[in-house]
C-alpha cells in the first residue's frame, strides 16, 4: 500500500466510535482524513454542503486525488450525489449520512466524518431531528438589516442548533436564525436522531497561515480551470441557481456573466473566502460552547505525525 503501514484498529479501539475531523477551509482536512482512513481501514463520510453536487469539483475543493494514498484507494461517501442546481439540506444529509454510516459499520470498517460545514457536523454529533419551519416575516425584516458577521455571531448564541441551511450568505444566515428561533420556542421537536458516539479532532492554523493557504489555493484553482468549470455549469444550470451556492460560484459566476471584471472577481472572492473561514472557526468555537469536545491539532505538522497523534488519542 505505497509504504503505508497497515494495522488492525480493533487492537486498540471500537470501530463503532465515529471519528470526526473538522477544520476551516484550506486546513488540509481531506488529505489528513484520507491518510487516516488508509491507516485505520476506514471510509470517509463527507460533511460538506456543496461537495454533494456533480460537476462542482474545483470550486468546492473535492480534491478527489487525495483519496488515493500510495496505491490504496480510500472509499468516500456523500460526494457527487446530485446534479448542480438542485437544493440539498440537512434533512437530506442526515438521512444520507445514516445510510452511508450503516453501510460502513456493516462492512466492519472505521467511519470517518470529515468536513467544514458546521451545520452538517453538528446535526450528526448532537443528533437532532429536524422538521420544517414556517417563515417568520417580522423576524426576517429585522434580520435583513444586519451584515453577515453580525448574523453569524447572533446565530452562535443559540444553545442548540438544528437549522437547515449554511451561513455563507446573508439570506442563508437569516433563514438559519429564523429556524433556531422557531426551535427555541418548540423544544419538543428536537428529539429522534440516533446518538452516535464520536471523538472529534480539529485542524488549527494561525490566522496568517490560514490566509496564506487560502490565497494560494484560490490562485491554484484559477489555474486549474475554475472559470471554465463555472462557465460550463452556467450552460446547464440557471444563473440564479448556481450563484445561490455562494463563494466561488457567486463571484466567478458574476465574472462569467459579465457583471464584474476579472480583477474584481479575484479580489472580492479572496476576501469572501477569508471571511468564510473566520465564520467557520466561530461556528466550531460555538460547538465547543454547546458541549462538543474538539481535540485541536496543529495543521502545520506533517501528515504522518498527525495520524500518529490521532491514533495515540484513540488508544
Amino acid at each position: 500500500m505505497g509504504g503505508i503501514k497497515r494495522f488492525n484498529p480493533l487492537e486498540y479501539m471500537d470501530k463503532s466510535l465515529l471519528i470526526t475531523l473538522l477544520g476551516p477551509t484550506a486546513s488540509g482536512k481531506t488529505r489528513l482524513a484520507a491518510h487516516l482512513a488508509a491507516a485505520l481501514d476506514g471510509e470517509i463520510l463527507s460533511a460538506d454542503s456543496r461537495q454533494v453536487y456533480k460537476g462542482m469539483d474545483i470550486g468546492t475543493g473535492k480534491d478527489l486525488g487525495d483519496y488515493l494514498v500510495g496505491d490504496y484507494q480510500v472509499s468516500y461517501h456523500l460526494i457527487d450525489r446530485l446534479d448542480a442546481g438542485c437544493k440539498y439540506n440537512v434533512f437530506e444529509f442526515q438521512h444520507d449520512f445514516l445510510q452511508a454510516w450503516s453501510g460502513v459499520k456493516e462492512r466492519g470498517r472505521q467511519a470517518i466524518l470529515c468536513g467544514g460545514t458546521g451545520l452538517y457536523l453538528e446535526a450528526v454529533l448532537r443528533g437532532y431531528k429536524l422538521v420544517p419551519v414556517p417563515p417568520n416575516p417580522s423576524l426576517r425584516a429585522e434580520l435583513e438589516q444586519l451584515d453577515l458577521d453580525t448574523l453569524t455571531r447572533r446565530l452562535a448564541t443559540f444553545k442548540s442548533l438544528h437549522n437547515t441551511t449554511d451561513v455563507d450568505t446573508v439570506k442563508r444566515a437569516v433563514r438559519a436564525i429564523e429556524i433556531e428561533t422557531y426551535y427555541a420556542e418548540h423544544p419538543e421537536l428536537t428529539a429522534g436522531f440516533p446518538t452516535i458516539p464520536s471523538v472529534v479532532f480539529g485542524l488549527s492554523l494561525d490566522r496568517e497561515e490560514r490566509r496564506r493557504r487560502i490565497s494560494q489555493r484560490l490562485h491554484d484553482r484559477l489555474q486549474e480551470g475554475l472559470v471554465e468549470e463555472v462557465a460550463g455549469l452556467l450552460t446547464k444550470v440557471p444563473a440564479e441557481d448556481l450563484l445561490y451556492y455562494g463563494l466561488e460560484y457567486k463571484y466567478v459566476g458574476e465574472y462569467v456573466l459579465g457583471c464584474r471584471s476579472y480583477e474584481s472577481m479575484v479580489h472580492d472572492l479572496e476576501i469572501a473566502i477569508h471571511q468564510f473561514a473566520k465564520r467557520q472557526m466561530t461556528w466550531f468555537r460555538g460547538m465547543e460552547r454547546r458541549g462538543i469536545t474538539i481535540h485541536w491539532l496543529n495543521a502545520l505538522e506533517p501528515i504522518p505525525v498527525l495520524v500518529e497523534q490521532i491514533k495515540s488519542s484513540l488508544a
